[in-house]
């Protein structure tokens, strides 16, 4: 079998409502670049990046001269053909590379009649747990109402759980003041104490305001402490002086950070993200040697579409070590361009695909209607906020009003 094809199309799917964040907002919608990798057998593999455009259309196009005329088995050999060190030097392609393997894994899972996770080692669980992922959001539309403050946030919580069956919880901060947040994040452990707490403030709070956040939240089922500050070094001061556990997606993002961090002790659960880190297997890579040194491991969103999050649900499969619920924006998303539409929660828990390949199909009319919705009305500036002009975190944010 040999590769003959690469498509890429964008599309932006809605979400209930603009969701904000310490740098900006979602503007209602997510953007994603759908590819599709096809074979000379009939084979066709689904594939899935963030963000999207001409730009990341036309770079899909220059990497198919890569790839046709390969075989979809040979994944380290195009691995290291698309990113070997000198091309990532000058031309990061990781998250490019992401969107290809998720797509060559479909078609080898498709080819041998099996789902992906039996190409990975085989599944040491049925369904994956994932945690609520609250955001502060403004109004979106069809009623769907603002969340800012904490009896709205408690609400919002409640909902989501009610609805999904989830146990987990966690805040994206960075948006309020830290005192206002923890008001927030107080009001929501004392509403569901039995529950299990997050907070991620997208690194944005000194190390000051991180251990204060700590301390008065110590009481609280706290599964840990994610980007509460900046960098190794500040994560790390940040453990030992609280003595909590400590989380990042931002600061180990590959394996050299990988090994910084395990020779500093300064995160002890890796989110791993199979964009981000350049693929499903990458991300098995590291959850061995996070499993070698006793490091938690748990599983990133990116803002995923169904076809990125049966890679994670996959990914959450094989991984023996997966200590904690998944993140996943997912149920933020008012449709999905796979067939049957959203795959559903079930007491907080989603089913790994148990179909050939990754298990998911594309839905064509949904595909079109999306891409037709993203040419009228384009992308979004990920790091400005339509409400909130001009907004940029300092660290720390003395510019932050209580809850403006």
């Amino acid at each position: 079998m040999k590769i003959t094809g690469l498509s890429a199309t964008t599309v932006t799917v809605p979400l209930e409502a603009p969701l904000r964040h310490a740098s900006g907002s979602h503007w209602g919608r997510f953007v994603r670049t759908i590819i599709e990798i096809q074979t000379d057998e009939g084979i066709v593999g689904l594939g899935e990046m963030g963000g999207g455009g001409e730009s990341a259309e036309l770079g899909f196009h220059h990497l198919a001269s890569y790839l046709i005329g390969e075989d979809p088995f040979d994944l380290e050999n195009l691995r290291f053909k698309i990113c070997n060190p000198t091309a990532s030097l000058y031309n990061n392609r990781t998250q490019m590379f992401a969107a290809i393997e998720f797509a060559l894994l479909d078609i080898i899972g498709k080819k041998l009649n099996v789902p992906v996770y039996k190409l990975l080692g085989g599944k040491v669980r049925d369904e994956v747990e994932f945690a609520t992922y609250l955001f502060f959001r403004y109004a979106g539309e069809k009623g769907i109402p603002e969340v800012k403050s904490p009896e709205q946030m408690v609400k919002h919580l409640g909902d989501l759980k009610k609805q999904h069956g989830f146990t987990t919880h966690k805040l994206k901060g960075g948006v309020f003041h830290p005192d206002y947040e923890l008001e927030v994040f107080l009001a929501m452990g004392d509403a569901y104490p039995q529950d299990h707490f997050r907070y991620d403030p997208n690194a944005v709070l000194s190390v000051k305001q991180g251990i204060e956040f700590a301390k008065a939240t110590s009481h609280m089922k706290i599964d840990y402490l994610e980007d509460f500050t900046w960098g190794i070094d500040g994560m790390y001061r940040l453990r030992e002086m609280t003595g909590m556990m400590t989380a990042t997606n931002t600061v180990v993002v590959n394996f050299e950070q990988l090994a910084q961090n395990i020779r500093r002790n300064a995160i002890d659960v890796i989110l791993l993200d199979t964009t981000f880190w350049g693929g499903i297997r990458s991300c098995i890579k590291a959850a061995g040697v996070c499993e070698t040194f006793q490091l938690g491991v748990a599983v990133h969103s990116s803002g995923e579409l169904g076809i990125q999050l049966a890679t994670m649900l996959h990914l959450g499969a094989v991984v023996p070590n997966l200590s904690y619920a998944a993140d996943a924006h997912y149920h933020h998303l008012t449709d999905d361009i796979i067939k049957g539409g959203k795959l559903k929660y079930v007491d907080g828990k989603i089913a790994v695909p148990e179909t050939p390949g990754l298990g998911v199909e594309l839905d064509r009319a949904k595909l079109e209607q999306y891409a037709e919705l993203y040419r009228e009305i384009g992308g979004y500036p990920y790091d400005k906020d339509p409400e909130r002009p001009n907004w940029f975190p300092l660290i720390p944010n003395d510019r932050w009003a209580l809850s403006k």
